[in-house]
């Protein structure tokens, strides 16, 4: 086995445990619109089970996470690289059109043997690499890492036990409050997070599933349309209704976010 087959044997066998990770996360927001926000906690506690528990959270999602995003880096470099190093020289490409023979003895090692290399512009490319660098890192550190260091600000209290809704751990209710408070501050970062994963997904499963150059990039954009309208829809279901969430868990939610640069612009 080549170093690319490997890496490519990597990133698909790690491709369907976030693809789990992605149906569990974005069926809340999709429930919103069967069952409103008290449907939509529901399946976000239930969907904690999976990826919000010590196990579930290193070993579920943040291993392959980190398998994924690695191998299909490294596979590029590789195939770059390789591609590279495969290319004729002008001297070698003026000896091979004097013989048809030095041509026939090059033809393995022409590019077509090599897999398919996705340009930095590609849908693909610009889709993986906007939603990893850019929208997840804001999505991770706003309601995760942050939230999480508030929890532990928090002082607990003797007579109710917040720990199940401390504001790492926020329900449909509390997002509300970056809903209703920043509208268009949290609505671009949800679009962009929500329309790059699903046109990397798209993407990805049709090259896992199809051929290996994959679905068109037009193929790719309608079926992450339809998955992104059936998601986004929440935003305009959720700022709709009452808020209800407990002020202990909406508070120190939003000083979380009022400390983050994106929502203070």
């Amino acid at each position: 086995m080549t170093v690319s087959s490997i890496l490519t044997m990597l990133a698909h066998t790690s491709a369907p445990f976030l693809s789990t990770f992605l149906v569990i996360h974005l069926s809340a927001p999709i429930a919103v619109n069967i069952g409103g926000s008290r449907l939509a906690s529901s399946v976000m506690l239930l969907g904690r089970e999976y990826y919000q528990t010590t196990f579930g959270e290193r070993y579920l999602l943040l291993l392959p996470f980190t398998i994924h995003v690695t191998s299909s880096i490294a596979k590029w470099v590789v195939l770059i690289l390789a591609s590279n190093s495969s290319s004729p020289s002008p001297s070698s490409e003026l000896s091979a059109s004097d013989s048809d023979t030095t041509a026939l003895s090059e033809e393995p090692f022409t590019p077509k043997s090599c897999a398919r290399i996705h340009k930095l512009t590609s849908l693909l490319s610009v889709s993986a690499y906007g939603a990893l660098f850019l929208f997840i890192a804001i999505h991770v550190v706003t309601h995760r890492l942050s939230p999480a260091e508030a929890d532990a600000l928090v002082p607990s209290s003797s007579d109710i036990n917040l720990e199940a809704f401390g504001c790492s751990k926020p329900d449909s209710e509390s997002v509300k409050t970056p809903i209703k408070t920043w509208s268009w501050l949290s609505w671009m970062p949800y679009m962009g997070l929500v329309g790059s994963v699903l046109v990397r997904t798209a993407g990805g499963a049709s090259i896992i599933q199809g051929t290996s150059e994959g679905a068109g990039n037009r193929q790719i954009a309608v079926v992450a349309g339809v998955a992104a309208l059936l998601v986004l829809t929440d935003l305009w279901v959720l700022p709709s209704e009452l808020a209800f969430a407990l002020s202990s868990v909406v508070r120190p939610y939003q000083v979380t976010l009022r400390n983050a640069r994106v929502y203070r612009m």
